[in-house]
């Protein structure tokens, strides 16, 4: 899969494109990214992006000559014949669709991916209706620029592309993760793994939507606090048991509105009904 950044700051993604497992997968040829300074497609001395924006008010605005130069220069399908199962130009933006691990599980399905970075108070809206295929917002909070979020939607699709994992099952079995199937049997396959017999511990569970439960390690004890007896008896159904009550009990707490849409049995949903949870509702907790 292909990534294409433009942005003022072409020198910010030094960093984080040369460490951890972006690092790993680029050097392997199993990811490829580049970076484009956006003022490269500027025709004045001043290398100018952005002017003031027509009505008045604060801040500038980035202009639409440099972005629209800047995306078809990377030869992209123009938006009207261009397929955006395989490639798309998305624009960072705190208006676009909020990205999610489904997003990026959307995303990684492609073959190449734009990333516009935004500036100042915004971009230019012909440049959204005339290039993007799409607004994404990594948050409901505002951010300096795009780079930080085109960052993390980088991160966040890599790691779910086959190989770019040491183990490709750390992708299933975490927060936000698919939950494995009721009915799968010791040795059935599940994802890119078996569940029980000849794959992970028995004891490990996918989220199904949830927040990822509380992992433990040496020392058994570390200051006063020792970890949970269940975890070190060896019962896998025992402990697959607590990780699920664990996971579901964080929800709970942290984000709540997750348990509207979570993949939950009748059991889960006794364990949390037990913990104060009522149905239907985002607000308990």
């Amino acid at each position: 899969m292909r990534f294409d950044l433009i942005t003022i700051f072409p020198e910010f993604f030094a960093s984080i494109l040369s460490h951890g497992v972006l690092r790993r997968a680029i050097a392997g040829g199993l990811v490829g990214v580049e970076v484009h300074d956006l003022r490269n497609f500027t025709h004045d001395r001043h290398r100018t992006v952005d002017d003031r924006p027509f009505g008045g008010g604060e801040g500038m605005v980035l202009k639409p000559e440099p972005l629209a130069e800047a995306v078809e220069s990377l030869g992209v399908a123009g938006r009207a014949e261009r397929n955006p199962g395989r490639e798309r130009v998305v624009l960072l933006s705190a208006q676009g669709r909020r990205f999610t691990q489904a997003v990026a599980r959307e995303l990684a399905g492609l073959e190449r991916l734009v990333l516009i970075c935004g500036r100042y108070e915004g971009v230019d809206e012909r440049v959204n209706e005339l290039l993007c295929d799409e607004e994404l917002s990594v948050g409901d909070y505002v951010l300096s620029g795009g780079e930080l979020a085109a960052a993390i939607v980088v991160d966040a699709t890599a790691r779910l592309l086959p190989g770019v994992l040491g183990n490709e099952a750390s992708s299933e079995y975490e927060s936000f993760g698919a939950l494995a199937p009721t009915s799968a049997k010791p040795g059935q396959m599940w994802g890119t793994q078996s569940v029980g017999e000849g794959g992970p511990p028995s004891a490990v569970v996918g989220a199904g939507g949830l927040l990822d439960y509380p992992h433990y390690t040496r020392p058994a004890e570390f200051r006063g606090l020792a970890v949970p007896e269940v975890l070190t008896q060896g019962d896998h159904a025992a402990i697959r048991r607590w990780r699920r009550e664990m996971a579901l009990g964080k929800t709970l707490r942290n984000r709540p509105d997750l348990l509207v849409g979570a993949e939950l049995s009748e059991e889960d949903r006794r364990l949390l009904r037990g913990m104060g949870w009522r149905e239907n509702t985002a607000d308990s907790g």
